[in-house]
């Protein structure tokens, strides 16, 4: 039975060694997602999304065990981010965020085996609304500066900071994208000061 973990496929994406900023081209690839908007420690809607994001994640991996005889471990939580000011990550102003809450799905699920899946995680987990706003799609985010977070959430400004302020202008980047990150570790069991977030910015050329 085939195997596949995308942290192992990509380690260079979803397993970077720790260091300075680094850039990065990334492929296009197939992901489960769900919109949001608010400060994801307060909004219902973002701990409804995750948990609806990981039963359809699992009912996708079952369908394809079933009909593929394909093995794979469900990717990590990702998050796209976006504000009308890009200041208000540095501020730390979650009020004001936008998000897209996503995991990637391998190459070869299909939509016609993430909507046998959905129909089925819907008929299990019937007090879960937000498997209705799960939606299947590509996503092309490109060139990328990015760097291995090690610590609280909370403690990410500073080094956002040092990207928007003093890396990107220094390259001649600016932005092309929405801020992604990807969450390493499981913030249910990990204390804030050891988990691991990869923090990615979509980038072109200035000018």
């Amino acid at each position: 039975m085939q195997a596949y973990d995308v942290k192992k496929a990509l380690p260079e994406l979803y397993a970077p060694k720790p260091g300075d900023f680094q850039l990065v081209d990334v492929p296009e690839m197939a992901f489960l997602k769900i919109d949001g908007h608010g400060d994801p420690n307060t909004a219902e809607s973002y701990r409804e999304a995750i948990e609806a994001l990981y039963t359809a994640s699992y009912a996708v991996r079952a369908v394809a065990k079933e009909r593929l005889e394909t093995a794979h471990t469900v990717g990590p939580l990702e998050g796209l981010w976006s504000a009308d000011d890009p200041a208000a990550f540095r501020a730390r102003d979650k009020g004001a965020w936008d998000w897209t809450l996503m995991i990637h799905q391998p190459e070869w699920i299909t939509a016609e085996m993430v909507d046998e899946a959905l129909t089925a995680a819907q008929k299990k987990k019937r007090g879960l609304p937000a498997l209705a706003l799960v939606r299947f799609e590509r996503y092309d985010e490109g060139r990328s500066v990015q760097i291995l977070h090690v610590g609280s959430y909370d403690d990410e400004a500073p080094t956002l900071e040092r990207l928007h302020r003093e890396h990107m202008p220094a390259h001649g980047l600016d932005f092309n994208g929405r801020h992604h990150e990807i969450y390493l570790s499981d913030a249910r069991k990990t204390e804030p000061a050891r988990l691991r977030t990869v923090l990615r910015q979509p980038v072109r050329p200035r000018g």
